[in-house]
Order: C-alpha cells, then structure tokens, then sequence
C-alpha cells in the first residue's frame, strides 16, 4: 500500500542522512520529490538512484541559508507547475563549541538555516498547504531537551527549542485549514557525519562513546535513518490525519531520563 501516492513532497537537506532517508521512503509510498541540497552533483546521483520508484523528482540546488535561495525554490517549483502538499524541514547545523567561543557569526548561521529557512519555506508554500490540506514536519532534535557532558550546546538548543514552538504555534494557527504540523525530535542517527565522527576517535574514544549509549539510552544503541523516515511516512500520511502540534521522540528513550 503506497500511503504517498499523489502527493508531492518537498524536502530539505534530501541528498544526505535522514533527509536521503525520508526521500527514499517517501518514493517508496508513491509520493513525488522536491529535494533540495547545496551539491548539485550529489543530488544529480541521489536522483538516479530514486528514479527507480518511477516518481517525479526535481532536484534543486540551493543554499537556504539566503533567502533569496528559498524565493528561487519557490519560482522553480511553480514554474514546474508542482503543488507542494508536504514540505519536511530538514536541513540543519549542530556546532557544539562552547558558549564563550560560539561568535555572532555561528550563532547567525544556526539561526539562519535551524530556524530562518523552515519559517520561511512554510510562508512561500502556504497557498499550496492550504489547498491541499497539506502538512509540515519539522526535525527537531532531543538537544531541545537534553544536554550531555562535554557537548556545548547553546546555539543548536536554541534553535531546536524554536523548532518545537514554531510547530506548535503554527498548528494552532493553521489547524482550522486542515494543515497539519508536526516535529521529529531524532536521538543520535547513524549518518554520514556521525559515522565520520567516530571513525576519527581513538581507540579510547570510541570506547567511552559507546559505554555512554549503553548507558544514557534505554535500548542501548543509537537509531538509524530508517527509523526517522519510518515515522515520517505516518505523519505524512492520511494515516495521521488527526495528528498535530505533535513533538515526536524518536529517541531510543533518551529523553524519558
């Protein structure tokens, strides 16, 4: 059963990670692609790759740091003639520096791509939420709610908080149009980048990171893209149709302590 089927999903940060993750499960249900990327070449690939679930894709490469990026989004998307009916924030940064070091700059560009660009996005994809009685999630993280030793947090914590109140705010305000808004807030993911990041610990390291997840998460292991993706299917679909303003920890239960 293709719980996607005829509708058109937009989605942030969708060559890599979780965002690959949930494009590659969302053509798997029938649902045809927006993704969106800063490497036009990655995306070219990861295109190839999803044309075998025979759906519509358009690639864009753009950085959604500007926002004279997220109006061209808008242009492209309409000049293709594509109705966005599910629109999944995505992209995002996590720099864990210390308050003291963390510059206007950092603190900028965190605000800029966590916060900025899926505010932003939602504005230039009202309409077409409205018409189609679409909806939105936004990927959160357990940092809004959860620190961890030697991991400074304030600049992606911040952002993250404002991830779950936006959702929760714009639920509110667009539930009367039948749009639905709703958070992922992931426990740490086996992507890419967290891979490469443990690869580059020593022996030591690596040991001390997994006495920790043994420790701190009740399932005693870290999540894997498809299980992002997974739940990311359910709230797109009909299936969740009378789910929203939901902040969803997807977490191995992390945050239950």
């Amino acid at each position: 059963m293709k719980l996607l089927a005829n509708k058109t999903a937009l989605i942030t940060g969708g060559s890599d990670g979780i965002g690959f993750a949930i494009a590659t499960a969302f053509a798997k249900h029938g649902a045809n692609l927006v993704i969106i990327g800063r490497d036009e070449q990655k995306l070219m690939q990861r295109k190839k790759y999803l044309m075998q679930y025979n759906v519509d894709i358009l690639c864009i490469a753009e950085d959604i740091t500007n926002k004279e990026a997220i109006l061209e989004i808008g242009k492209q998307v309409r000049q293709n003639n594509i109705q966005i009916n599910i629109l999944v924030n995505n992209a995002g940064i996590a720099r864990f520096i210390s308050f003291g070091d963390t510059d206007e700059s950092l603190l900028d560009y965190h605000l800029k791509l966590n916060v900025k660009a899926p505010y932003l996005l939602a504005q230039v994809f009202l309409d077409d939420l409205i018409a189609s009685h679409g909806n939105v999630i936004n990927i959160s993280s357990y940092f809004s709610k959860r620190m961890l030793p030697d991991r400074p947090s304030t600049a992606y914590s911040l952002t993250k908080g404002a991830i779950d109140s936006f959702t929760k705010a714009l639920a509110y305000e667009l539930g009367p149009n039948n749009v639905r808004i709703n958070a992922i807030a992931p426990g740490t993911i086996t992507t890419p980048q967290v891979k490469k990041n443990y690869d580059q610990l020593s022996d030591e390291g690596k040991k001390r990171f997994n006495t920790m997840i043994q420790t701190i998460y009740p399932l005693q292991t870290i999540g894997e893209p498809n299980d992002i993706s997974n739940i990311s299917v359910f709230l797109a679909s009909d299936q969740a149709k009378w789910i929203t303003g939901g902040i969803f920890p997807v977490d191995g239960g992390l945050t239950t302590n």
